[in-house]
């Protein structure tokens, strides 16, 4: 007699046998920016540049966020040579444009440690750690205080 957990394991290894062969090599590295968050993965076959599973181009329709994501790829000059397929999330689109940067400076490092001094010398590797300043009591904003009346 073949006991519950006995089928069950034998489940897991048929599932596990299942799975398709892992993909190509990838670089992976976390970039943050206000509330966003950005997980980015470089490829070295794949040349095609992903977000939220999108093209770039259709996530980031204004030019100016586009060329802000790349830069890390072409201040080294391998625009050609990699791919990246990115997942973020939160804040909005320039925070989240600059947490992809910080995300593609640190694979980059992965990819070739070499490039560590130009990029922080370029400051692609600095975290900006300017967050929204908290809501005080008594006040309407941060630091917006009530309009005052004399009578």
């Amino acid at each position: 007699m073949v006991t519950k957990t006995e089928t069950i394991k034998e489940e897991k290894k048929e599932a596990i046998k299942k799975l398709p062969a892992k993909k190509e090599k990838y670089y992976e590295a976390v970039g943050r920016r206000k509330e966003a968050t950005a997980r980015v993965r470089l490829f070295t076959k794949d040349k095609r540049f992903i977000v939220n599973e999108k093209p770039m181009e259709n996530y980031f329709t204004i030019l100016r966020l586009q060329k802000e994501v790349v830069s890390p790829l072409e201040k080294m000059k391998i625009t050609d040579k990699l791919g990246a397929t990115v997942k973020v999330n939160g804040g909005g689109i320039s925070a989240q444009a600059e947490a992809i940067k910080l995300g593609i400076s640190r694979a980059l490092i992965e990819f070739n440690p070499i490039f560590r001094k130009r990029l922080r010398k370029l400051g692609l590797l600095t975290r900006d750690a300017r967050v929204v300043e908290r809501k005080k009591p008594g006040l309407k904003k941060a630091r917006r205080a009530p309009q005052w009346k004399k009578r």
